[in-house]
């Protein structure tokens, strides 16, 4: 029986994930699973660099085109799902190759991490106390009630600083007390971690340029556009992803596209500036691109 070792290929956008997961599933009888949270919406193919048939080689690939834009997936939810395709997966005596951007999402895969919080009640008000007063009053909370995690998370994500509050008023745990508990069981899957990164960030930047060039070339604002028109809020959380939420000002009103991309290019090399990778362990690989490191 196959030992249950999955194969992680973690990394920031346009860093080539998805052509290297495909490679790995050829090469080790795999199946991808994909840990992207903005490629489980449908419809959304542009902005988050769905792969498409061609991409995918044939190979299968799961966690792609699994919800409607308009429902709210946690990082929970996500989880439950995706063990059910990699359990699957092993069933059928294929290697899971986990492919993707998202690192809470991945990290909680394979440690088999539980969440405490469930329901949406204070996400919603904290969400709507950002809006009008700002993430930095929520900042300052964090700061107060859980300083490890105020340290940890970057200024401007928005998303993490208000799980973590989240966290806090539904269950008067930190969460950096929840992920110490929860990493003290031993992880469910086994998993090796090959980490793509640019030896040079401008490297990184100029890939990412090309990208959101490429995206609109594409028809990145009509696939908002039809969004929009779909019924799809602006305010759900699908749509509050970069790339979505820049161009749904632009085409509703008189916003110039040009500028939009310009923005989702800046707010995307901010996000990668910030992003961490799932953690290293031994037995793990980091390959950089364009040069040495």
């Amino acid at each position: 029986m196959m030992n249950r070792t999955v194969v992680c290929v973690v990394g920031p956008t346009a860093s080539g994930k998805t052509k290297l997961g495909v490679a790995l599933a050829h090469l080790l009888q795999g199946e991808v699973v994909s840990a992207d949270s903005m490629q489980i919406y449908r419809r959304m193919d542009v902005g988050t660099a769905k792969p498409t048939a061609e991409e995918q080689e044939g190979i299968p690939h799961h966690m792609i085109d699994v919800a409607e834009p308009e429902e709210n997936w946690s990082a929970a939810r996500y989880v439950a799902a995706a063990n059910q395709c990699v359990e699957d997966i092993f069933q059928r005596g294929k290697r899971p190759i986990i492919v993707g951007g998202t690192g809470l999402y991945i990290d909680s895969l394979v440690s088999g991490r539980t969440f405490a919080v469930q329901c949406t009640g204070w996400r919603k008000r904290l969400q709507e106390q950002a809006a009008a007063e700002g993430i930095q009053v929520l900042r300052e909370e964090l700061r107060q009630v859980d300083p490890e995690a105020y340290e940890r998370i970057a200024a401007a994500d928005q998303k993490r600083i208000i799980r973590a509050l989240e966290v806090w008023h539904e269950t008067r745990k930190t969460i950096t007390q929840h992920n110490k508990e929860t990493q003290l069981r031993p992880p469910r899957y086994q998993a090796v971690t090959i980490g793509l990164n640019f030896a040079q960030k401008a490297d990184l930047w100029n890939r990412i340029n090309l990208r959101v060039d490429e995206m609109m070339t594409l028809g990145l604002a009509e696939e908002v556009r039809q969004l929009l028109e779909s019924g799809v809020p602006r305010t759900c959380t699908a749509m509050q992803a970069i790339g979505y939420k820049e161009l749904a000002v632009a085409v509703t009103g008189s916003g110039d596209l040009q500028a939009a991309a310009e923005e989702v290019k800046l707010r995307t090399r901010q996000y990668q500036a910030a992003a961490d990778l799932v953690p290293a362990q031994p037995g793990d690989f980091m390959v950089f691109l364009g040069g040495s490191a």
